[in-house]
This record gives structure tokens, sequence and C-alpha cells, in this order.
């Protein structure tokens, strides 16, 4: 849903993106300080149920790891490791996330939606997962109607309002989440299976 706007963002990053590349930093250097202050942010804030400043400091770490794509780009420094560390950095920033707001919310006595949160900690995984995989096996799997950004978007604007005190909002976003998850996971799994059934049917190829 948000992809629509990574044309717009790249051009506003691009020019952030050098004067970042002329302090030396490396975008491998910038994806795993952003993950870190992601990671501290969350393990830090949402358990202690200070889900406003949680959500200032993973977004302020988040706008920085954007910034990695954009360093790499206008310096030259695309890699596959990079893009392996970024992804699985991706995955670190995540995990630490939900299970911020599970420690967090299991704290506050709202068992139901720390359990939610941990739903939507492993059906966000599943959902990269199945993706990872089905590249790995020369399927395509660019489907689902909640990609990582969608779920973050979704995640840190409820757990900020509810820091403020609006009441439901990080309810209602969790069981949006849970729902827009397993739903994108249905997706992927049908688009794979599809390419599989229709590759099985195809007529073998002589040499």
């Amino acid at each position: 849903m948000l992809k629509s706007l990574r044309p717009a963002l790249g051009r506003v990053l691009t020019p952030v993106g050098r004067a970042v590349a002329r302090t030396g930093l490396s975008p491998n250097v910038i994806t795993v300080v952003g993950t870190v202050g992601v990671v501290a942010g969350a393990l830090g804030f949402f358990p202690r149920g200070e889900y406003f400043w949680g959500t200032m400091v993973i977004t302020a770490f988040v706008l920085f790891d954007m910034l990695d794509g954009a360093v790499a780009r206008v310096t030259g420094k695309i890699s596959k490791f990079g893009a392996f560390l970024d992804s699985t950095m991706d995955r670190v920033a995540d995990a630490a996330i939900f299970a911020g707001l599970m420690i967090g919310l299991n704290r506050d006595g709202e068992t139901v939606l720390a359990g939610l949160a941990l739903y939507c900690l492993v059906s966000g995984v599943v959902v990269s997962y199945a993706k990872a995989r089905a590249e790995g096996l020369g399927y395509t799997c660019d489907v689902g109607v909640a990609e990582r950004s969608e779920r973050l978007v979704i995640a840190l604007v409820a757990a900020g309002f509810h820091g403020l005190g609006v009441p439901f909002i990080l309810a209602i976003a969790l069981w949006v989440l849970a729902a827009l998850s397993t739903v994108t996971v249905a997706q992927r799994f049908h688009t794979v299976w599809k390419q599989a059934a229709d590759a099985a049917r195809a007529p073998e190829r002589t040499p």
C-alpha cells in the first residue's frame, strides 16, 4: 500500500544520504545503529508502559535506518551482504517492537492484547519468511495487503496515541494487524501454490 510513496521518498532521502555519506558512515553501520536504537527504544520503554516516548525513540531510529539505502546509492556501496544485513536487522527490529508491546501490555494486565502482540510478532516473521523462501525457490511473492512498512506504521501510530491516553486505539490496531497479517500470509501461500501448480501442469521441455 505504501509502495507508491517510495519514489517520492527516495527523492527526499537522496540529498540527505549525500550529506550523511560525507560523514564517512557506511550503509552497514547506519543499518546496525538504526536497529540497535529501535531495539533499545522498544525494550527500554514499552515494557515500562512508556508507549509514547518509546514510539518517539523508535520512530527517530527507524527514520535514521531508512538512510542506509540512500547512502548506499550515492556512494555506490550497494552489496548483497548489505541487502542481507538490512533484511535481517529489520526482522530483529520488528521482533523487538512487538515483544516490547507484549511485555508492556502483559504488565498492564491486558493479557488478550499481549497475546495479540505475540501473534503479530509471529505472523510478521511468517510474512517475511514466506517471501524470502519463495524467492529462494525461484517464485515471485511480492503480494500482500500488509507488508512491513504498513505493519510498522499501524503499530507505532497506535502505540504512540495509546501512550497519550487515547482509548481502544492500540486494541483496534492489534486486531487489525492480526487480521491483515493473516490475510497476507494466505495471499503469499496462494500465490506460490498457484505458480507451483502452473509449473507442474506445464509440459516438460525436451533438451
